[in-house]
């Protein structure tokens, strides 16, 4: 019984979360994803093309937090839901650093 309980405390404090998001970012969308032991990983993509991601400690409280947020689900990352993202100059950094040996962490260099 307290094992539902703190599930439910979980996806309710996950849902406030998300409406933050999606309030800051003119609304939202997101994509559940599964990470192992770790959880799962709740990919929120905004209106605006912010994006972000909260761990929900298992499948069924990410979606009982996203139902609670009123999020929009989507099955995969892809096509016009992944095209909604935007980068700015510290993802790309990060990620040309990360793949050709410069730096992995940190803001961008301008």
């Amino acid at each position: 019984m307290a094992d539902t309980k703190q599930a439910e405390r979980k996806a309710a404090k996950l849902a406030k979360q998300i409406q933050a998001f999606s309030k800051k970012h003119g609304g939202a969308e997101g994509q559940l994803a599964y990470i192992g032991q770790m959880g799962t990983r709740i990919v929120l993509v905004g209106e605006d093309g912010g994006w972000g991601d909260l761990v929900a400690p298992s499948f069924p409280v990410a979606q009982q937090a996203a139902e609670k947020a009123g999020l929009t689900l989507h099955d995969e990352f892809d096509g016009d839901f992944a095209a909604k993202v935007r980068t700015g100059p510290y993802e790309w950094t990060r990620m040309a650093g990360i793949q050709l040996g410069g730096p992995s962490n940190g803001p961008a260099a301008d």
